[in-house]
């Protein structure tokens, strides 16, 4: 992760909150992220904050598909295989739409992002 990035990780885990709740919290923000690109698709700096906000949601992924490849990790074999053929989804279309940005391709990846972070707080 980068290391802006693992220094908001890390100020975060101060607040006590749990893993799944860490999770779910960057998983929001990074669709807030995009979200805010959307809403402001035509401002002259987009594609300044959309590399941003995707290369944030990028990061975030490998980060994930890290923990997920590692041996610890206590999720069960084929829900690991599962969320990483979606990282890998995610990882697509990210290349997407840095090489043709559409603000309806971003959808996915919001709907995406909060999903899986309503679920960690539902089951946390």
């Amino acid at each position: 992760m980068h290391s802006s990035q693992t220094s908001a990780y890390r100020e975060v885990q101060k607040t006590g909150l749990t893993d799944r709740q860490l999770e779910a919290a960057v998983l929001m923000k990074a669709a807030a992220m995009l979200k805010r690109c959307q809403a402001n698709w035509d401002a002259a700096d987009r594609d300044e904050h959309l590399e941003k906000a995707l290369k944030y949601n990028q990061l975030l992924w490998s980060f994930f598909q890290a923990a997920l490849a590692s041996p610890e990790n206590p999720l069960p074999e084929n829900m690991k295989e599962d969320i990483l053929r979606l990282s890998m989804f995610i990882d697509q279309r990210i290349f997407e739409i840095l090489a043709y940005p559409s603000p309806e391709k971003i959808n996915i990846i919001i709907d995406i992002n909060t999903n899986i972070a309503e679920g960690l707080r539902t089951n946390a």
